[in-house]
């Protein structure tokens, strides 16, 4: 006879579940967001503003001469260092690597960047200036999303987690390749040719299966430098050093894995909240409805929660009913809406893309980041609505984080 769970696990498994599995990364960003919008309008608001935007007395680069920039050009060089070490091995021998397994993420990814990009083009109109910010609704939050599903337990079917996960790396490549072709300022082709030698001399290692961890660290950080003065953003070196990492080295073990295991627990729970708490914070003294209700945010908004789920799933249903590619096993419609509605949680990368697009301009910076936070709210509350709400699968019996007999 199974033993009934108690009250006291009844009343706190939904706390549990905030702190296990997919979900902590997500609600960890849920909490540093908030903390940002308090603490930029709060009696510290000054001491916010001048903690990341202060001038550091002294910086071993110049070009990095406040904690802003040094949190954005580089401590998020590591978050994009992991986010390319996942795409090869999902690309080698992950749930990308098959020309099967392959389409319908991809299909789904460019139909979920490109629809959200012409929602925001829709509303912005022809405005050359706020058009650079096309880019901002078309980017996925892993962690923020996996984190709502999280929630849900196995509510959700497991090929709807694997689906979402796909998507979202499909997602950051699409983003990282707009990042470089769309927003990098005048190249410097001295600084680009140093930083192709330490390219090459990364992939003469990768040939020669060398096993050790150091040479990559030191050859990735001197062509995170490079980069940082050719004029493209230097989160890039990030993913073009992770792409030279060895699959497997000398010893049989999955190298790219062992490195992204023991880095993406530092990137999920320190570099990102870090990056969300200095970039989340909304200044509102000063900003009417006239703000609230401006084209930018109402676009980002509506790209972000509209575009993508428009996006998605019509490639979904249309990959289905042609034949192009199945749509997730086990999977109802109204779950696969749920899902892509979810992927308009667009929170770190959309706010990394504004800061790029908008450079040197506060106001609009500040206009995206309302846009940003309002769409990926509520993606994430009718998202997790309507997977709530959908029939639950027959291993829904009971809680995953109640402990069974």
């Amino acid at each position: 006879m199974t033993e009934r769970p108690s009250a006291f696990r009844l009343v706190f498994a939904p706390v549990r579940a905030l702190f296990v599995s997919d979900a902590s990364a997500g609600i960890l960003l849920i909490l540093v967001a908030a903390a940002a919008m308090i603490a930029a309008n709060s009696p510290f608001a000054g001491e916010y503003e001048q903690l990341f935007y202060g001038k550091l007395p002294w910086s071993p680069i110049p070009k990095l001469y406040d904690l802003h920039l040094w949190i954005n050009d580089g401590l998020m060089a590591v978050f994009f260092f992991v986010v390319g070490l996942e795409v090869k091995r999902e690309w080698i021998e992950g749930q990308l690597s098959t020309p099967q397994s392959r389409r319908l993420p991809i299909l789904a990814a460019v139909a979920g960047m490109a629809i959200p990009a012409l929602f925001y083009v829709g509303v912005v109109g022809d405005d050359a200036e706020l058009l650079r910010g096309w880019a901002i609704p078309a980017a996925t939050d892993i962690a923020f999303a996996m984190g709502v599903l999280g929630l849900l337990g196995n509510r959700c079917p497991a090929s709807l987690r694997l689906f979402l996960l796909t998507v979202a790396i499909v997602d950051d490549i699409g983003a990282v390749m707009v990042i470089a072709l769309f927003y990098t300022a005048n190249i410097k082709l001295g600084w680009l040719a140093a930083a192709g030698g330490v390219v090459v001399l990364m992939m003469v290692l990768n040939r020669m299966r060398v096993s050790s961890y150091w040479p990559f660290v030191l050859l990735a950080l001197v062509l995170w430098y490079f980069v940082l003065n050719t004029g493209i953003h230097a989160t890039i070196a990030g993913v073009v050093a992770a792409l030279c990492i060895p699959m497997v080295g000398p010893d049989d073990q999955t190298m790219v894995e062992r490195m992204e295991h023991g880095l993406a627990p530092w990137s999920a729970y320190l570099v990102v909240p870090v990056f969300g708490f200095a970039n989340a914070g909304v200044p509102l003294a000063g900003m009417g409805v006239e703000h609230l209700l401006a084209p930018l945010p109402l676009a980002i908004a509506a790209g972000l929660f509209l575009g993508k789920q428009v996006g998605i799933f019509a490639a979904i249903f249309a990959a289905d009913k042609i034949g192009f590619a199945p749509r997730p096993d086990q999977a109802s419609w109204i779950e696969i809406w749920g899902v892509s509605i979810l992927c308009g949680i667009g929170f770190t990368m959309s706010l990394f893309i504004s800061g790029l697009a908008f450079a040197g301009q506060q106001l609009l910076i500040n206009e995206a980041k309302i846009g940003i936070l309002l769409g990926s709210l509520i993606s994430a509350i009718a998202g997790y609505a309507i997977l709530r709400m959908s029939a639950k699968h027959p291993d829904d019996a009971v809680s995953p984080y109640i402990d069974q007999p």
